[in-house]
């Protein structure tokens, strides 16, 4: 079992691609997220839709999702972890669920490379791996 941290504009990718509820088949990955990363996933999630208006049902899509996706309890970093300090509750959340990767288009996370031992990896290359 793969288990990820997915934020807004990622899910976004994710959401549109068309095997997207295998993905979060019980067997192949975890999706996990604090209060804070899926409120804001929701956000972004939600002004994506209304902006690009997707010809499926991605609000269906996105409360599916949104139901799916496992809680914790962010993870004190005790520093700031990326040159971004709005980033940090993304690897605070991934610390939190012992998560093998975050998915990100974010280039800062992106530059991290491996922080704490978690892969900082794009939409496009996670779906690849699932």
């Amino acid at each position: 079992v793969d288990r990820v941290l997915v934020g807004g504009d990622q899910l976004g990718a994710i959401l549109r691609h068309p095997d997207q509820a295998a993905l979060h088949h019980e067997a192949r990955i975890k999706a996990y997220g604090t209060e804070a990363t899926l409120e804001e996933t929701r956000e972004t999630a939600v002004r994506l839709i209304q902006e690009r208006r997707p010809p499926h049902r991605a609000a269906a899509r996105l409360t599916w999702y949104l139901e799916r996706v496992r809680r914790v309890e962010p993870v004190p970093l005790g520093k700031q972890g990326s040159r971004d300090v709005k980033d940090d509750p993304c690897l605070a959340a991934a610390l939190a669920a012992q998560a093998r990767r975050i998915v990100s288009y974010e280039h800062d996370l992106l530059a991290l490379g491996k922080p704490f031992g978690i892969a900082i990896v794009r939409p496009a290359a996670f779906l690849r791996m699932v």
